[in-house]
């Protein structure tokens, strides 16, 4: 899954997001960008529900993404 975080997401919001990432036993990997930062999550057994994410405060989307290989993808590294 891929967590959006707000324009005006403040680092404690980033920094929230990120323990409950941890605290289910998976990786957080923050993505940061020119405007946003984002926060793709790895090594978790099955799908998830975006639902838990888009609920906290400073998050504006949660994508899910089901391919394997995700962070070695030509789609994330050309």
């Amino acid at each position: 899954m891929l967590i959006v975080m707000d324009r005006d997401a403040s680092q404690p919001q980033v920094d929230r997001v990120v323990e409950v990432i941890e605290a289910r036993g998976w990786k957080a990997n923050i993505i940061p960008g020119g405007t946003r930062v984002s926060i793709g999550i790895t090594h978790n057994p099955s799908a998830m529900e975006p639902h838990v994410f888009l609920m906290m405060d400073g998050v504006a989307e949660a994508i899910p993404v089901s391919k394997p290989y995700k962070l070695v993808s030509r789609e994330v590294k050309r």
